[in-house]
Parts: C-alpha cells; sequence; structure tokens
C-alpha cells in the first residue's frame, strides 16, 4: 500500500518503463478555456489593484507628502515587476514546465523525480518548502483581498465603517461554509464576473490617464531604478509592498492542468495584462493630480455614482480569488497526500464528471479558522499587508531553483545555459524575499510560522513513515518461504477472494499472517495487492494493473495511479484485464493492517517528533476510504509497532 499510509509512503520508484495517461484533451472550446482561466487563475492578481499602489506609495511616503517622482517611480516598479516576473517567468518560461499537462510546485519536484529518483533529498524539500508556503498564502489571501474590497464602503457611506469587520467575516463565512457543495456551478461565473472586473479596472482608469499623460512615463524601467537608489530603506520597504501586485502569479502554473498554456498566456496577454497596467497607471495619474487620494486611490478614481456598484463588483471578485486559493489548497493536499508527504485525510468529489472538484473538509475549517483569526486580529488590509508576501516570494524562489534543475536534467540544457536563464529570475525574486523579510516583525512572522509548522509536519512524517516501513520490513516474513511453506503444509480453503493490502509486495502481510495464525484457514484466491503512486499526474487505465501468479491460489497484484488521482481500488480491479479472472467485489474481503503506534524506549526521532508522527498517524484517515473500499467488505487486523 504505497504512498497511503506510514509503512507505504516511501515505497520504491517505478520501472523505467512509465506508462503516464494522456493530458485530457479538453471539452471546451479554447475561447471558452480562455473566458475560465480569466476567472479562476487570475482572480488573485486581478484584485491587487485595490491595495497594492496604495500599500507602496504609503510605504514609499514613509508619513512624508507624495512627490512625482516617487509616483513614477513606484508605479513603475509595480509595472515592470508585471512584466518580468509574471509575464516572462510565469507565462513564458515557467507555463512551458508541465508534468503530462499539469503544474504547481509539487507536480515540478514529482517532474524532477521521474528523472532523478527520489535520491535527491533536496529536491523533496524544495517541493515541501513550496506547499507550505502556500498554505500561508492560502490563509492571507481571503482575509486581504475580502478586508480590501469591503473597504469601499467607507467611501460610499463613512458611517458603515464598523461594519466592514463584522460584513467581512460573514462574507468569509458563507464562502468556507459553500465548499462542501463543490464549485462546479459557481465556477461557471468566475470568468464573466472577473472578465468585467478587468474591463471596469481598466476604465476607471483611461481618463485619468488622458487627463495626466506624465504617467505614462512610468513606462521607463529608469524612474524605478531611480526611485530605489534615492530612498534607501524606505525604498526597500516600498519594493516590499510593490510585491502584492503579483501576488497569485503562482496560479498561472498551479492551474495549467484546468486550462492549458495558451488559454491562459491568451488571458494575460490579451485583457488581464493591459488592463493592470491601466489601472496602476490611473491611479499614479489620480494621486499626480490629488495626493489626497492616497486613502484609496483605487476606488477614488470611479465617480460618487459608480462607488457603490464597484463595491459589490470588487467583493465578487475578492470571492473569487479566495475560492481558487482555497480550491488550490484543496489540491496541494490532494498531491501532497498521495505523494507520501502528508498522512490520509478524508477527501471527498463534489462532482462526478469535473476533475479537480474536491472537498478536504479538514483543511477547509482550519483555513475558515485561520482566516477568521487574521481579520480579527489585524482589521484592515492595510494591517495585514505586511503579513503579505513573504509566503509568495519564498515560494517563487523554489519554483526559480526547480526550474533550473528541470532545464538541466527534463530539458537537458547545459548548465552554463540554463544558469543564464535562470539566474536574473532568481535574483529577483531573492531581492523581493529580502524586501518582504524587513516586514517580519509587523506580521510577516505569520506565513513564516505557517510554513515551519507545515514543514516540520510533512519532515516529520517522512521520517516516521521512513522507520516504520524499515521495523515493519524486519519483522514480516519473506513471501517465497512463506509460499513454499505453504506447499508443504497446505492450509484450509474457503470460498472467495481475499485481497491483502502492502506497501511491500515482497513480503507476507502482516493481515495474511495473523488471519491464517488466529483463523486456521485461506481464501481460494489470495491478492497480494500493491498501490503505488507514481510521479505522472494520471496514469493510464490500460496499464493500471499488473498482475502475477505465484502459485496455486496467489497473485501479486500492482495497481498504479497518478498523484492527482483518487486511488479506486475496486473499481481498478474490476476494470483490469491482467488479473486473468473476472473480480466480483461482493465475493471479495479486503484485509488491512492498522498499526497502533508506541514510542519507542530508544526512539531515532526527538521526542517531540516522535509524538507528532503517532498523532499524525492516528488522525490519519482509514485506509478503506482513501482506497474506496467498501466498510462492509473490509477485515482490519491490527498489531502494535514502535517508533
Amino acid at each position: 500500500m504505497s504512498t497511503t499510509s506510514p509503512s507505504a509512503s516511501l515505497a520504491a520508484p517505478s520501472p523505467a518503463v512509465l506508462h503516464p495517461a494522456q493530458p485530457h484533451a479538453p471539452r471546451a472550446s479554447f475561447w471558452a478555456l480562455t473566458l475560465g482561466s480569466v476567472g479562476v487563475v487570475y482572480g488573485d492578481i486581478g484584485t491587487s489593484p485595490l491595495y497594492a499602489l496604495k500599500e507602496s506609495l504609503t510605504a514609499a511616503a514613509d508619513g512624508g507628502a507624495l512627490t512625482e517622482p516617487m509616483i513614477l517611480g513606484v508605479v513603475s516598479l509595480i509595472l515592470w515587476t508585471l512584466i518580468v516576473i509574471v509575464t516572462l517567468k510565469y507565462v513564458l518560461l515557467i507555463l512551458s514546465m508541465d508534468n503530462e499537462g499539469e503544474g504547481g510546485t509539487l507536480t515540478l519536484m514529482a517532474l524532477v523525480q521521474r528523472v532523478m529518483g527520489h535520491k535527491a533529498a533536496a529536491i523533496t524539500v524544495l517541493g515541501m518548502a513550496g506547499a507550505a508556503l502556500f498554505y500561508g498564502d492560502a490563509v492571507i489571501t481571503p482575509a486581504i483581498s475580502v478586508l480590501s474590497a469591503v473597504e469601499g464602503l467607507k467611501l460610499v457611506a463613512p458611517n458603515l465603517d464598523p461594519m466592514i469587520v463584522p460584513l467581512s467575516i460573514a462574507i468569509l463565512v458563507l464562502l468556507f461554509a459553500a465548499q462542501s457543495r463543490g464549485t462546479a456551478a459557481v465556477a461557471l461565473f468566475f470568468g464573466p464576473i472577473t472578465a468585467v472586473w478587468f474591463v471596469a479596472m481598466a476604465l476607471g482608469g483611461l481618463p485619468h490617464i488622458l487627463a495626466e499623460p506624465r504617467i505614462v512615463g512610468a513606462l521607463n524601467p529608469v524612474h524605478g531604478v531611480d526611485f530605489l537608489v534615492h530612498h534607501g530603506i524606505a525604498g526597500l520597504f516600498a519594493l516590499g509592498a510593490v510585491f502584492l501586485a503579483v501576488t497569485g502569479a503562482e496560479a498561472l502554473y498551479a492551474d495549467l492542468g484546468h486550462f492549458g498554456a495558451k488559454p491562459i498566456r491568451t488571458a494575460w496577454l490579451g485583457l488581464v495584462l493591459p488592463s493592470l497596467v491601466v489601472s496602476y497607471l490611473g491611479q499614479g495619474a489620480l494621486l499626480l493630480a490629488r495626493p489626497e487620494a492616497l486613502e484609496n486611490p483605487f476606488y477614488l478614481m470611479y465617480p460618487a455614482w459608480a462607488l457603490l456598484p464597484m463595491v459589490v463588483l470588487a467583493t465578487a471578485a475578492t470571492i473569487i480569488a479566495s475560492q481558487a486559493v482555497i480550491t488550490g489548497a484543496f489540491s496541494i493536499t490532494q498531491q501532497a497526500v498521495q505523494l507520501g508527504l502528508m498522512p490520509r485525510t478524508d477527501i471527498l468529489r463534489t462532482s462526478e464528471t469535473e476533475k479537480g472538484q474536491i472537498y478536504v473538509p479538514r483543511i477547509n475549517w482550519m483555513l475558515l479558522v485561520a482566516v477568521l483569526f487574521l481579520v480579527y486580529a489585524f482589521k484592515s488590509s492595510s494591517g495585514l499587508a505586511s503579513a503579505y508576501g513573504i509566503a509568495v516570494t519564498g515560494t517563487m524562489v523554489v519554483t526559480a531553483v526547480l526550474a533550473w534543475f528541470v532545464l538541466v536534467h527534463v530539458w537537458n540544457w547545459p548548465r552554463a545555459r540554463a544558469t543564464l536563464v535562470i539566474a536574473p529570475f532568481l535574483a529577483i525574486d531573492v531581492v523581493f524575499l529580502g524586501a518582504n523579510l524587513l516586514k517580519l516583525f509587523e506580521g510577516g512572522w505569520l506565513p513564516v510560522l505557517v510554513g515551519f509548522g507545515l514543514m516540520a509536519m510533512m519532515l516529520t512524517w517522512r521520517r516516521g513513515a521512513a522507520i516504520l516501513a524499515e521495523k515493519t520490513r524486519r519483522q514480516e516474513v519473506p513471501l517465497a518461504g512463506f509460499l513454499t511453506s505453504l506447499e508443504k503444509r497446505p492450509a484450509e480453503r474457503a470460498r472467495g477472494v481475499a485481497v491483502f493490502l502492502t506497501g511491500d509486495p515482497n513480503h507476507v502481510p502482516s493481515a495474511l499472517l495473523h488471519n491464517l495464525k488466529h483463523n486456521k484457514v485461506l481464501h481460494e484466491r489470495n491478492v497480494i495487492l500493491n498501490v503505488v503512486t507514481e510521479d505522472a499526474p494520471r496514469w493510464d487505465p490500460a496499464a493500471r494493473a499488473s498482475c502475477e501468479r505465484l502459485s496455486e491460489g496467489f497473485w501479486r497484484v500492482t495497481l498504479r495511479f497518478g498523484f492527482m488521482e483518487t486511488p479506486d481500488v475496486p473499481k481498478a480491479l474490476q476494470a483490469s484485464k491482467a488479473l486473468g479472472w473476472t473480480f466480483d467485489l461482493m465475493s471479495t474481503s479486503f484485509f488491512i493492517s492498522r498499526r497502533a503506534l508506541r514510542p519507542a524506549v530508544q526512539s531515532r526521532m526527538p521526542r517531540w517528533q516522535e509524538k507528532l508522527f503517532i498523532r499524525l498517524a492516528r488522525n490519519a484517515s482509514d485506509a478503506s476510504e482513501h482506497f474506496r473500499i467498501p466498510s462492509g467488505r473490509t477485515i482490519e487486523v491490527g498489531s502494535q509497532v514502535t517508533v
């Protein structure tokens, strides 16, 4: 039972001959996919104009007055950050690094592991770090996005100021409560609503650009460089806030499998980037004419009659942005569980037809508690801005490093050429990371704490799983010798099929030994079943099962799944022609070993790590649920193991 139980999370790499499934051919048309990507992929980065320029210039002014060079410099930095990091790095380069059509940090990690193997520990650690930091981003994005949108009510009616936090909390509670119902129906509206949002942003900025054409000078990168040179520490703080403009850029890669590279690129170059540029230039033009508008330059671009509609539209856009991050957290969790980085947890499918439509209850409610705490503790988007950025920049650094490994080991580029391409992006990411670390004690500690906590959990799970697998293997009997002994001393046979799930198909599963010891009987057919999670996102159903007949009444079966698939064991066995016999669920019993973990007198892990691993193992969901085995057909056999 590979990558789904402590003893199996470190299964050996698959054979050299791989059979990954071909990437899905999307049923939707190209333009439907492009419109859909506008909502799901760009929801987060599309709401950044609500607060990015405001926070950047507030940090740059440092309590003083705004000046024209300051405005031109910060706007220039934002625009060129969008061009270099999003357009050049992600849209043109990273989107090309797909793993059988899928993207994301863990997917990138798996792609490198397919070539380099699982012995490259640094690759695994990088993948863990990227995933852990994503959760830090997932905690902050819903809080800051919804708060920044609802804050527009102060401009509509100042007396509504006390209602901003309660209203934000109510919206977030409803958003998270709706997750269990699935997002397929709501997602149909994501693209059109977000497209209207981008058009509205451009329409709001255009009149101010025409009124103050000086702002177009911000397109010259010299203004940004000059700002950094002449503003010292305040410039670095402003640079940390500038990065708020590209939060959500990782979604470009993470959602690659849902839409494809071409629709995502088309949406960015055709609508999203032009709208963002016009919005930021429009805010800058407004501030050139009215520096006092720094209170909320985004909403103040619009006439009074348009404020309330824009608040409503912004709220809808930020809910969509939050939904994309929540869905991403569910997807990352599923991948981490399948790749053996996290213990099993309940993962529910909310749609039988839409891939990726899953709901993870434990993650959903943990995120909600964390998000509500942030809203209550920080009370404004400005307060949360200090906490934002570190997680995203950290993830981007990880992506850049993994991209170098892809260029060298997957694309077979010369190291010098790969370094020449990646080094500039990595240098920029590191500079932004340093600038954001200046906010560490002002709230930036929060995503760092979340990231370190999840990293500790993942490292503990993998280390404990390795120790447990090693101890279990020492206690198990080699399968070949066991079958030889059965030929000499045959056991009584009962009708039906017994399937014994195991992480080591070369040894006798402990459940089989206990069944034989206590019941003195074997079944007519006994299947030693090993479930392997591969480094490919999906596996070809025709090559999913391999079967080897070991002796009279004994078979060894291996089922292979991709790390983005739900391992449905009964369905895979029923569909398999490799068995040589028809699988009947109602005449089959599944035997699963359940290990009760106890602290060892002399553990190979520190005491805190030992206790954490045991707690994680105890709280892991049942193997029968994870493998979609009906509880009425499952028999669990318990044993005690010390770690």
